[in-house]
């Protein structure tokens, strides 16, 4: 996965450096998950997984990898099974085993062939413009007649 054995044509990938967590392949966690730094998933999550805010961090979830709930980091790099939206500020890669049933949010994406999305992929900058028009649409007072 990380670009060790590549064949001809495909991308080098950059592991990162210095795993502050790790869910390892025979974890089944239920409940919900904030982390800050770096989290690599090899288990399984049922519930929410979010990065601490105003944090630079990083989730990698492995082939064998799953989360069913939503997903919010900066940039994470997807290559197991999310059953939930993916909410990124930063970037998002989808790697060849990446199943995504859900709506993606991002401002970059990078989507290798054979990664699956069943939802929309929603650029971030559309989704903050329609939240700022609805912000400056004049309300009505109800307790005016």
């Amino acid at each position: 996965m990380w670009g060790n054995n590549l064949g001809k044509g495909q991308q080098t990938q950059q592991k990162p450096s210095n795993i502050d967590t790790l869910i390892g392949q025979q974890t089944e966690m239920q409940g919900d998950l904030s982390f800050s730094g770096i989290l690599h998933i090899d288990g399984t999550i049922k519930g929410n997984v979010s990065a601490a805010p105003d944090n630079a961090a990083i989730l990698t979830l492995s082939e064998s990898g799953t989360i069913e709930g939503q997903v919010q980091a900066p940039s994470m790099i997807l290559n197991g099974t999310v059953v939930g939206d993916v909410h990124s500020s930063d970037r998002v890669e989808l790697t060849a085993r990446a199943r995504i049933t859900g709506n993606i949010y991002y401002n970059l994406i990078e989507m290798a062939m054979g990664a699956e999305v069943n939802g929309q992929l929603i650029h971030r900058a559309e989704t903050q413009k329609s939240v700022l028009a609805l912000d400056h649409e004049p309300r009505r007072d109800k307790t005016r007649k």
